[in-house]
C-alpha cells in the first residue's frame, strides 16, 4: 500500500523591510472629531502644517522615511527634537517610549505575514502623540491600520469620541493583535514538525527546527521590550495620556505578556523536538544494532561447527562419510532455526 505524500509547509522566514528609495513618500491625513471626518492624501508636506493647531484630532501617516527633507519639515513644524528625528530614520531601534513633555514618542515593530511567500515582514513604526495630533512613520506602504481607518470613517466604537491618546492606543493595539496571527503560523509549523519528527525524521527536519528556533529568538527580541514600553506609558505622568485611556494600555500589556508566554512555550516545544529527534535517531541505531547482534549470535555456533570441521586432522568424524557434509548442514540449519524461534518468543526480533 502506497502512503499518501504529506503536504509540506513552506519555509518560514523573517525579512526586515528596507526603504524603497526610488518611490516617493506618501502622506495621508485623517482629521476628525465626533461630528466631522476628513481624509485626504496630500501632495506636499506643507499641507499638513495647517492641522497643527486645529481643535480636531489629526492623524498624519507618513509612508516612507528615506526623504530626510520631508521629515525635517514635519519635525520643524511640530517641534520634534533632532534626536527623535534621528531615531525615526534609524530602523534598528529597540521598542521604546519617551515622554518629551509636549509629545510622546513611541517606536515598535510591526509584523505582517505573507501567505503566498510564507514570509514575515518586519517593519519599524514610529508614533508621535501630541496634544491634538498623532503622526505615524512607516518604512513602506501597507500596514495593519485599515480597520482603524474604517472605524474612524464610519464612526464606529468610541474612537471618534476619544482623544489622540486613544488613537495612539488603537494603533499600538492593532500592531500587537497582529502578532497573534504571526504566532499562529509558527504554531502550525511546529505542529507539522512534530508529526515529521515522530513519523520519520531526517536532516532537513532538524535544520528546520533550528531555523525556527533562531527566528523565534529574533521575534522575541522585537516583542519583549514592549512590556517595559507599555508599563512606562501606563505609569507615565504625561498630561497627553488621560487616566481613562491608561486602562486600555494595560490591556495591551496583558496581550503582550500572553504573546511572550506563547513564544516561550514554542521555544520549549522546539527544544523538545530536538530531543525527540535525537532520541529517534538513537532508537533507529539501537534497532540496527539489535538486528546485527541477532544475526551475529545466530552465526556464532555455525561458525564454531565449520571451524571444527575445517581443522586439518585425518580422523575427524563423518569426514569419510558421503553424507557427512549434508548432516553438518542439517545440524547448522537446525541450530540457526532454533535460535531464531527462541529469539522470536523472547521478542528480541
Amino acid at each position: 500500500m502506497i502512503k499518501p505524500e504529506r503536504k509540506r509547509l513552506k519555509h518560514i522566514s523573517i525579512k526586515t523591510a528596507a526603504p524603497k528609495r526610488q518611490e516617493p513618500v506618501r502622506i495621508t491625513v485623517i482629521d476628525y472629531n465626533e461630528t466631522s471626518f476628513q481624509q485626504k492624501e496630500v501632495k506636499a508636506v506643507e499641507e499638513c502644517f495647517a492641522f497643527k493647531d486645529k481643535p480636531t484630532i489629526t492623524w498624519i501617516n507618513v509612508d516612507g522615511i528615506h526623504q530626510t527633507e520631508i521629515l525635517e519639515k514635519l519635525a520643524n513644524c511640530f517641534e520634534l527634537h533632532p534626536l527623535i528625528l534621528e531615531d525615526i530614520s534609524d530602523t534598528d531601534q529597540r521598542p521604546k517610549a519617551e515622554d518629551l513633555d509636549t509629545y510622546v514618542y513611541v517606536v515598535l515593530k510591526m509584523m505582517t505575514y505573507g501567505f503566498e511567500e510564507s514570509e514575515i515582514q518586519l517593519e519599524q513604526i514610529s508614533i508621535i502623540l501630541g496634544n491634538n495630533f498623532v503622526i505615524s512613520f512607516q518604512q513602506d506602504v501597507g500596514d495593519v491600520f485599515d480597520p482603524i481607518r474604517e472605524r474612524i470613517k464610519n464612526g464606529k466604537g468610541r474612537i471618534r469620541k476619544m482623544g489622540p491618546d486613544y488613537l495612539a492606543y488603537a494603533l499600538i493595539d492593532a500592531i500587537v493583535d497582529n502578532y497573534f496571527n504571526v504566532l499562529d503560523q509558527f504554531g502550525d509549523r511546529i505542529e507539522f514538525l512534530e508529526e515529521e519528527t515522530i513519523s520519520g525524521p531526517d536532516a532537513s527536519v532538524l535544520k528546520e527546527i533550528y531555523h525556527l528556533k533562531r527566528e523565534m529568538i529574533f521575534l522575541r527580541q522585537s516583542i519583549w521590550p514592549l512590556r517595559d514600553l507599555l508599563r512606562g506609558i501606563e505609569r507615565s505622568e504625561s498630561h497627553l495620556i488621560k487616566d481613562t485611556t491608561r486602562i486600555y494600555f494595560r490591556d495591551i500589556q496583558d496581550h503582550v505578556i500572553h504573546i511572550i508566554d506563547s513564544m516561550d512555550i514554542f521555544r520549549e516545544m522546539l527544544t523538545g523536538l530536538i530531543e525527540i529527534y535525537l532520541s529517534s535517531l538513537s532508537n533507529k541505531l539501537n534497532e540496527v544494532m539489535k538486528v546485527l547482534t541477532v544475526i551475529a549470535t545466530i552465526f556464532m555456533p555455525l561458525t564454531f561447527i565449520t571451524g571444527i570441521f575445517g581443522m586439518n586432522f585425518r580422523h575427524i568424524p563423518w569426514l569419510e562419510k558421503h553424507w557427512g557434509f549434508f548432516a553438518s548442514l542439517t545440524i547448522m540449519f537446525s541450530i540457526g532455526a532454533y535460535m531464531f524461534v527462541y529469539f522470536k518468543k523472547r521478542k528480541w526480533v
